[in-house]
């Protein structure tokens, strides 16, 4: 099971205990914010991508969507999701609680620059029923993040 996959990540740093395990769904970001009592803005979402060397995962607020034209400079590809049916396989977690703790090596974790309007955000935890309020550099830590990017639009508007 992801979740305990994730438990067990977490545990190597005595937090295992602060994954929630929801009673309800948090497999989109409307059911996330819903089910955790915030603004979906702070739902940090796990988009997986496929690039020439391997799979990628980039973190969104959950108001930001891709902008294909910066996704395409930053990468030197066209930003093409991973197929639903693969994203299991090549990430190491199911669509709904796809996130960047225990992925299969490989995977290499981005954090998009619309999450840096948050002190904490609340990303997945590898369940469609899970999650965990990390700060900005808690994240960038467990994530094991190789940086940020900006490959996204439709946020800044708020901002």
């Amino acid at each position: 099971m992801s979740i305990q996959k994730v438990r067990e990540y977490f545990a190597q740093w005595g937090m295992a205990d602060r994954v929630l395990e929801l009673d309800q769904s948090s497999a989109t970001v409307d059911e996330a914010a819903a089910a955790l009592h915030t603004e979906g803005r702070r739902i940090a979402k796990s988009m997986s991508f496929l690039l020439d060397d391997g799979p990628i995962l980039v973190l969104f607020a959950g108001d930001a969507r891709v902008d294909n034209h910066k996704f395409k400079t930053r990468f030197h590809k066209k930003a093409t999701m991973i197929k639903h049916d693969d994203v299991e396989r090549l990430i190491g977690h199911p669509v709904g609680g796809v996130c960047p703790f225990a992925v299969n090596p490989g995977v290499t974790v981005y954090l998009d620059e619309s999450l840096k309007r948050f002190e904490t955000v609340f990303p997945a935890c590898g369940s469609g029923n899970s999650a965990i309020e990390l700060t900005l550099p808690e994240l960038e830590l467990y994530a094991r993040s190789q940086g940020w990017v900006d490959v996204s639009k439709g946020w800044q508007e708020e901002a």
